[in-house]
């Protein structure tokens, strides 16, 4: 079973989820982990890099990702929570409730450091209900792949995926963690493929996860690139599926 682990679904014409679910069955992909799109607008995604756009719509749409999933049993959601709202703890506790299995942090829209206090506060609930934190990071001190290593290593119950195999095409610093933590893994989506050939054999394939980036890639697109590492079915089948599987409890 294939199952692609990041992709962003919002009520827009470009990041919808009936066309994410045609996208899914053209690649062949089996179920998908989705988080809240929409709150930049991907179609412009260098201008938020490099500072030119600030994000328009920085509240993400959980309710949107409650009921797709609700819809299509195949799915399974993550929550988006803002680090810098009141009571943010308190607001995931309530999303596990709601059967979400994890959390999705947007350093780019939300501008928060993986030091804070409240991010601290977030890791902790994540871990006590056994279910991972995501997250991509960002050319700033506070969001770095070091502050995220960091946060891994403060709570070592608490699982992380670091989002598109870290900053940059070939991040060190996210391979060495990889390797070296048991709870950090790397999830692939625009990842390059030489980083991640080289994650796979120096951290294994049980620390990296499938993911499309959807729709800023297409999920054929990124599943390509695990195909051509022409890897043993049996580390395919990790970085495909399984070890998602087993982050997120699934049956």
């Amino acid at each position: 079973m294939i199952i692609d682990a990041h992709a962003h679904i919002s009520a827009t014409s470009y990041g919808d989820v009936g066309n994410y679910i045609s996208q899914l069955r053209e690649a062949g992909i089996d179920q998908g982990v989705v988080v809240p799109g929409g709150t930049v607008d991907v179609r412009k995604m260098t201008d938020y890099i490099i500072g030119k756009a600030q994000p328009e719509n920085p509240v993400p749409d959980n309710h949107y990702v409650k009921e797709s999933c609700r819809l299509h049993p195949f799915l399974q959601g993550f929550a988006c929570i803002d680090p810098h709202s009141p009571n943010a703890a308190e607001a995931l506790e309530d999303s596990f409730k709601q059967g979400f299995r994890g959390l999705k942090l947007t350093p780019m829209t939300h501008q928060f450091s993986f030091a804070g206090k409240a991010v601290a506060a977030l890791a902790e609930c994540c871990g006590n209900h056994g279910y991972p934190m995501y997250s991509h990071v960002v050319f700033s001190p506070g969001a770095s792949t070091a502050r995220f290593v960091a946060l891994a290593r403060q709570f070592p119950k608490t699982n992380f995926i670091l989002g598109h195999m870290g900053f940059g095409p070939a991040d060190r610093e996210a391979l060495e963690a990889a390797a070296e933590l048991e709870n950090f893994f790397l999830e692939t989506s625009t990842g390059s493929y030489l980083h991640i050939k080289q994650s796979v054999e120096k951290a294994g394939a049980g620390k990296i996860i499938f993911g499309s980036e959807y729709p800023l890639s297409h999920p054929a697109v990124e599943l390509k690139k695990i195909l051509l590492l022409s890897l043993p079915d049996r580390e395919s089948e990790k970085i495909l599926g399984g070890n998602i599987r087993v982050l997120l409890r699934l049956a």
